[in-house]
């Protein structure tokens, strides 16, 4: 399965009054990282897939441990968990480093393609479908004989 990455920088504003990175901030970290995610799966070829809008139906977030500011970005990474015909669920860590263990949030995000223009939600598209699945876990192959009894 492939993750996407970004490396979200952390911003002096972002800390609260307990020295820490607030917990609201975070939602700004995970809708960086989406929309870096979402322009980069946008074939180059000029197709129409991802240009049109989009709109947060649910948020779900973990804090694991504080997050202090510093200079080093945080790594966000992000993969999809979920592809329905018209939402899909992409899946979040926001760690430390790259490669590394540490965990700070582990979130989710359903999000709805939405038609801008005529101001409803949309179906996902096949092409958009295919970039998708890139970043869904591998599935477990079924062997079905050994079902068979």
């Amino acid at each position: 399965m492939a993750r996407h990455i970004y490396h979200c920088p952390l911003r002096w504003s972002d800390m609260d009054a307990f020295g820490h990175v607030n917990n609201v901030v975070f939602l700004r970290y995970l809708e960086e990282a989406r929309i870096d995610f979402m322009f980069r799966l946008r074939p180059a070829d000029g197709s129409p897939s991802f240009s049109g809008g989009s709109v947060v139906a649910r948020h779900e977030i973990d804090y694991l441990r504080p997050l202090v500011h510093r200079h080093e970005p945080v790594v966000v990474e992000s993969w999809v968990t979920r592809i329905r015909s018209a939402s899909l669920t992409i899946a979040y860590e926001v760690k430390e480093a790259e490669g590394s263990d540490l965990v700070y949030v582990r979130a989710s995000t359903v999000v709805v393609p939405y038609d801008l223009a005529a101001g409803r939600p949309r179906r996902i598209t096949p092409e958009e479908k295919a970039h998708l699945q890139r970043y869904l876990p591998e599935q477990p192959t079924v062997d079905e004989d050994a079902l068979v009894g």
